[in-house]
């Protein structure tokens, strides 16, 4: 197989997974793209994590409390691990949309829910996946519709609906809010008993015919004694909504947006992507992984390769599956692995707001650069992790010795990887400063081991490397 199908596998498994290894990118190069396409928008051939497994060894992860990034914890280790790479990044995707925060809502264990949900729903039907985050008891109280009722209209999540999780600003009116916030009235959490020793009792949602507006309601243009699911098939059908979140996709898997509150005086970077999208999102009737299969096999991502900046969670769990044994199971520190995303400016399962976090160069500055360069070049400059050793063993295999075989090596197999000529220029010159490479004794073999260990740790703080 040739190196452009190496690189294109390379891209696919960066932008609907968090990378591959060599092996794993060889296998599926050799199957093809549009059967890998076809195995990754259907996740459900492949075993599921096992959530008890998860409390089993470690038992906090049950109520984890709201110490900062712990809760995190369960997902980090299902991320690490997943043989379902899509359906854990879709629910990453919708994480970023439907942003709700341990900051307010209190437990992770609620939020967490929410997770499993995208898990379910996320590669499906975009109406049902809506549907189901409007009866999210962490939903219902993050954005205040317990506190939404038939005599005190609370327009909160009417506000955020249109917003941020359909429509986006522009094609509604402060009318359509208070319509659409009066449908909702009623939508609320279970009575639960108090906090217990161990954290709270769990959320459940229940519809309180009492407290809901029966009322005439005109939204959109529409007049009727409308509910909740009303508005939502309502919403679905405005052109609007096709385009919004098919803009999002396009945001997260194809190339950086601009900032989702300037979309409404900002046109998308590739107008014809976004109407091909769309076409297929309004005709499949609003089927998410038909929309995906468009995208992934169409020439416009074939072609946007190191075009987004990758999030802090990309980061952390690309180089973790990259290097291996760190993310071997039931071994302690995943608390500490489901934190580093923090450290760089993503906090997993708390968003700042309801619009979630500024992506693409804003997740960049002094700080969190550094946190991303160190701690990726203190995994690849490991080389007891064995996936390390597996690049250095394809290296000696090939019998790289000389600089430029080292350097070109190690960027193929950190990749491929694509970087400046000025810079390929002085990760040469480094290579070289201790003349070639040799593999011909086991006392060589280990210098040489190290010295590749070094050139990593010197790629993987190249601007290149911050890219998927």
């Amino acid at each position: 197989m040739g190196n452009n199908d190496i690189a294109l596998m390379a891209h696919l498994m960066r932008r609907a997974g968090f990378g591959a290894s060599r092996d794993e990118l060889e296998a599926r190069a050799a199957k093809g793209y549009e059967e890998t396409v076809d195995e990754l928008l259907n996740p459900e051939a492949q075993e599921p994590t096992d959530r008890i497994e998860m409390m089993r060894y470690h038992p906090w992860t049950w109520r984890p409390g709201t110490l900062p990034g712990m809760g995190a914890a369960e997902w980090m280790r299902d991320l690490l691990n997943t043989k379902r790479p899509l359906e854990e990044k879709m629910a990453l995707f919708w994480h970023q949309v439907f942003a709700t925060g341990v900051s307010k809502v209190d437990h992770y264990d609620d939020v967490m829910d929410m997770i499993v949900k995208f898990r379910k729903y996320g590669l499906s039907n975009y109406r049902d996946l809506l549907l189901e985050m409007a009866k999210d008891p962490a939903m219902i109280y993050w954005l205040d519709n317990c506190d939404n009722h038939a005599t005190a209209v609370n327009e909160n999540w009417g506000r955020e609906l249109l917003e941020l999780f359909s429509m986006g600003v522009g094609n509604y009116t402060e009318v359509d809010v208070r319509e659409c916030s009066r449908a909702f009235t009623g939508w609320t959490i279970k009575p639960k008993l108090p906090r217990g020793p161990i954290g709270r009792f769990d959320w459940f949602f229940e519809f309180r015919e009492e407290d809901h507006d029966d009322g005439e309601k005109t939204f959109l243009g529409e007049t009727g004694n409308f509910d909740g699911e009303d508005i939502i098939d309502i919403i679905c059908r405005q052109p609007a909504t096709a385009e919004f979140i098919c803009r999002h996709l396009y945001s997260f898997f194809v190339a950086d947006e601009a900032q989702v509150p300037a979309w409404g005086v900002t046109p998308p970077r590739d107008e014809a992507a976004i109407n091909l999208m769309v076409d297929t999102f309004i005709e499949s009737g609003y089927d998410i992984r038909s929309v995906l299969r468009v995208m992934f096999n169409s020439d416009f991502f074939k072609e946007a390769r190191f075009a987004r900046l990758k999030s802090p969670t990309e980061v952390v769990v690309s180089t973790l599956r990259m290097v291996g044994g760190s993310t071997q199971f039931p071994a302690p520190g995943i608390g500490d692995l489901s934190r580093q995303p923090n450290y760089m400016g993503q906090d997993l399962l708390n968003p700042p707001s309801v619009e979630g976090w500024h992506t693409g160069a804003e997740w960049i500055n002094s700080g969190s650069l550094m946190r991303r360069v160190n701690f990726a070049a203190e995994l690849v400059g490991d080389t007891s992790n064995p996936g390390v050793q597996s690049m250095i063993s394809r290296l000696h295999a090939q019998d790289a010795r000389t600089p430029e075989q080292l350097v070109d090596g190690c960027l193929d197999l950190l990749g491929p990887l694509e970087v400046a000529p000025e810079s390929r220029t002085e990760l040469i010159e480094f290579a070289a400063e201790h003349g070639e490479f040799k593999w011909d004794t086991p006392e060589v073999q280990t210098t040489s081991s190290e010295r590749i260990g070094e050139l990593l740790q010197l790629i993987v703080s190249l601007r290149e490397f911050q890219y998927a």
